[in-house]
């Protein structure tokens, strides 16, 4: 099993930066990629990054390209989101994810994470 525990949600005006962080523990060494993903109300989970945890490739969402940075810290485990120039559209709560080995690492393929933090809440006002 593996467990991933979110931090750095809050409040910031549009414009504003905010950084989470995604700290993993447990069976760490079948992770091979991870992952951020948001959701807002009413609205389907979307990817925004994700993060080869070996090679650390990284991939983005349209939506955030030049805006968010995925990073890693492989001594301690923790994947950071790294969030500047927010909109008021980027409001959701922000999932971590990890996928095991296999995993296509696909910023578009939510269902190929199979470990899930309990969620950041990120708002932004205008």
């Amino acid at each position: 099993q593996v467990q991933l525990v979110e931090s750095g949600g809050g409040s910031v005006q549009a414009g504003g930066s905010l950084r989470l962080s995604c700290a993993a523990s447990g069976y760490t060494y079948n992770i091979n990629c991870m992952g951020w993903f948001r959701q807002a109300p009413g609205k389907e989970r979307e990817g925004v990054a994700t993060i080869y945890t070996g090679g650390g490739s990284t991939y983005y969402a349209d939506s955030v390209k030049g805006r968010f940075t995925i990073s890693q810290d492989n001594a301690k485990n923790t994947v950071y989101l790294q969030m500047n120039s927010l909109k008021p559209e980027d409001t959701a709560t922000y999932y971590c994810a990890a996928a095991g080995f296999g995993s296509l690492c696909a910023v578009n393929l939510p269902t190929d994470f199979a470990y899930w933090g309990q969620g950041t809440q990120v708002t932004v006002s205008s």
